[in-house]
């Protein structure tokens, strides 16, 4: 018998290498084996008729879609928007299944990828997948690829294997993927070598670039299968930024003072009240800054580098241990001892009023981002982080993200500072009004942290949908 290696019999049957390695591998090739790391194929094989069916009406639907690494379905939204039908969603984390299921009606909701096979799937024409960040994300050690996570991506590309028939790609991660070339490079070899034509780079935007109040740059790889792409629209070698129509948005801030307002309930619960003492600091550090008259403070506050009850100058750069400390950190103490001898009286006064030395350490720090745009730090964003209170303007958020940070504003019928809300901070990421949410505040808040931007994602996958051969844009924002 005369055996041809899988590159053959894939052009001859159309399909890609990692197809037919896969159909081999569940052994519905007869006669295949493995002749080292490939495999080869008797010549006479024919192609494995797919028995996979979906289990509704394609009339009933413009395209199918699989969701991986689902979280609680900013994809499945955007696709459903876009007049799509999810066959199958898989996420580990069991409080966002439990999310999942509430609001969508997929009936296939399963859990590791890793234990998926690629041909219990049914076909399908769009792969999404917000893949994991932490091997990129600047929280994580960056490792990329070198960790187990990062090879979450070959299970894409195990099911992508499996599925000839795939059109479309969209997937998502942390900005910090586009930062490490290797990584990017791994990711553009994988997917042309299993014939998709894709982004030339990793796509970075924020909603901020489309006026959407948060700052959250993500990085977006889409692809279109070659043979099906319109070569009059796509021209070059790759898609190009200016192809999705972004080459004047991308990195842009369109944001507006005040538009962080626009995502507020009327009417929020009062539990999202800030505790007693948090709003205490809040408004020390308003009536700190007014009082030092400096109005706009360039610089962190930390009460520490004051040198409170110092005067001796040599005792206070010893408290510092300034010698030791690299010049930018000596810029910063010099800038509070300097605020403080100024403004001695008043500030040796205020600390006493409010016990400041006394606080846990993140209330003895505070910044001031607005510049002059704003006023009164009821009119700005505040979070409190280990860094301090941070004031920001009201023009967006920063990023939602999985640990919990929420963002606080002033709520002038509470009269009251108070914490974003689940619903605000949906509103947030775009997602649907109609949203129910399983578990608790802090459950909901890391979730959607977790989770990909509706919008964006339903103006990428328009665009991209139209790049097929005889497609028009399909209607959608």
């Amino acid at each position: 018998m005369e055996y041809i290696s899988t590159k053959e019999i894939a052009d001859r049957w159309g399909i890609t290498s990692g197809s037919v390695s896969a159909m081999c591998a569940a052994g519905k090739i007869p006669g295949a084996y493995k002749k080292g790391k490939t495999w080869v194929i008797p010549s006479e094989a024919e192609r494995p008729i797919d028995k996979r069916i979906n289990s509704e009406k394609k009339e009933d639907y413009k395209f199918t879609f699989i969701d991986l690494f689902a979280g609680i379905g900013g994809f499945h939204q955007a696709m459903r928007y876009l007049g799509g039908k999810c066959i199958m969603a898989s996420e580990i984390n069991a409080a966002c299944v439990e999310t999942y299921k509430l609001n969508y009606k997929t009936k296939d909701v399963r859990g590791d990828i890793k234990k998926i096979e690629a041909d219990s799937i049914g076909e399908f024409d769009v792969l999404c997948a917000g893949f994991p960040c932490q091997p990129f994300s600047k929280a994580g050690l960056q490792k990329g690829f070198e960790e187990d996570r990062g090879n979450l991506f070959f299970n894409i590309m195990r099911i992508l294997d499996g599925h000839p028939e795939v059109k479309f790609i969209i997937l998502e991660n942390v900005r910090n993927l586009a930062d490490k070339e290797d990584n990017w490079n791994i990711i553009k070899t994988e997917l042309m070598k299993r014939d998709f034509f894709i982004t030339e780079k990793p796509v970075i935007l924020s909603p901020s670039n489309f006026g959407l109040p948060q700052i959250r740059e993500r990085v977006y790889i889409l692809g279109i299968r070659k043979n099906l792409r319109d070569t009059s629209v796509l021209t070059n070698d790759y898609i190009h930024i200016k192809d999705l129509g972004l080459d004047g948005i991308q990195f842009k801030d369109n944001c507006k003072m005040g538009d962080a307002f626009s995502i507020l309930e009327e009417n929020a619960s009062d539990e999202y009240i800030i505790d007693v003492e948090r709003e205490e600091m809040i408004l020390a550090w308003e009536e700190f800054r007014k009082g030092t008259g400096i109005g706009v403070i360039g610089y962190p506050i930390w009460i520490k580098s004051f040198g409170y009850n110092i005067a001796d100058e040599k005792e206070f750069l010893a408290s510092q241990d300034y010698e030791n400390i690299p010049a930018w950190k000596k810029k910063f103490v010099d800038n509070n001892r300097k605020l403080y001898l100024a403004n001695k009286d008043f500030i040796d006064a205020w600390i006493e009023k409010y016990n400041m030395l006394d606080r846990i350490k993140l209330y003895q720090k505070f910044e001031w981002n607005c510049g002059t745009d704003v006023t009164d730090i009821h009119d700005a964003i505040i979070q409190v982080r280990q860094s301090g209170i941070r004031v920001k303007r009201p023009t967006y958020y920063p990023a939602l993200v999985a640990i919990v940070n929420t963002p606080i504003i002033y709520d002038r019928k509470k009269k009251h500072f108070r914490y974003i809300t689940p619903r605000e901070a949906a509103n947030l990421q775009n997602f649907d009004k109609r949203f129910k949410f399983v578990g608790t505040d802090k459950q909901i808040y890391r979730q959607l942290g977790n989770s990909v931007n509706v919008t964006i994602l339903k103006k990428l996958g328009k665009k991209l949908f139209s790049f097929e051969i005889g497609q028009c844009e399909r209607d959608g924002e």
